[in-house]
């Protein structure tokens, strides 16, 4: 058995991705260090994952192209347009297409827009925000939150290479507590 025979482990299907996981492992941890044990701490985490709320949108279409999220002429078009998709990940843990708008400025106010209508105690929570190589627009939504709520804490962190390679650079994403995914 070893040095640590006598651990155990609960896996869960946290149904987030990237960041998102992230954060439910950083509330986990400060969860733990309020003195819940592993089974109160699984228990939140099932509990809490459905209000992970994971808001982003990307910068170029075609690497949603190419991942077949978006057919060619919807990438080749909306690029020209300059339309920016809004997405999300639902409950089950998919990646659902929201709206889209026209405009890089519009699509990161959109995100903010979401926070506004379902985040649970803004105060209270640690926001992430998570970007692919753009810091600058991750630094312009860390902003409109600041404006619109009272949050003690952000935190901004590249998002990794697999989610990068799915929707290239110019991704940004919100993450938060809300009443509902």
């Amino acid at each position: 058995m070893g040095q640590y025979g006598n651990r155990r482990i609960i896996c869960i299907d946290s149904k987030a991705a990237s960041v998102g996981e992230g954060m439910l492992v950083f509330a986990a941890a400060h969860k733990k260090a309020e003195g819940m044990n592993l089974e109160q701490l699984a228990q939140w985490v099932e509990e809490n994952r459905d209000h992970a709320c994971h808001w982003f949108t990307v910068d170029d279409l075609n690497h949603l192209k190419r991942g077949g999220r978006v057919s060619t002429v919807t990438a080749v078009v909306g690029t020209a347009l300059g339309i920016k998709p809004i997405l999300h990940v639902d409950v089950q843990g998919n990646l659902i297409p929201v709206s889209n708008v026209r405009g890089r400025k519009k699509s990161l106010e959109a995100l903010v827009d979401q926070m506004v209508k379902t985040c649970i105690n803004p105060k209270d929570q640690t926001i992430f925000i998570g970007h692919g190589d753009d810091m600058e627009a991750a630094e312009y939504v860390k902003s409109l939150v600041n404006e619109k709520f009272n949050v003690k804490n952000i935190i901004i962190s590249d998002m990794g290479p697999v989610i990068g390679s799915h929707t290239g650079c110019g991704i940004i994403a919100l993450f938060f507590f809300g009443t509902e995914k």
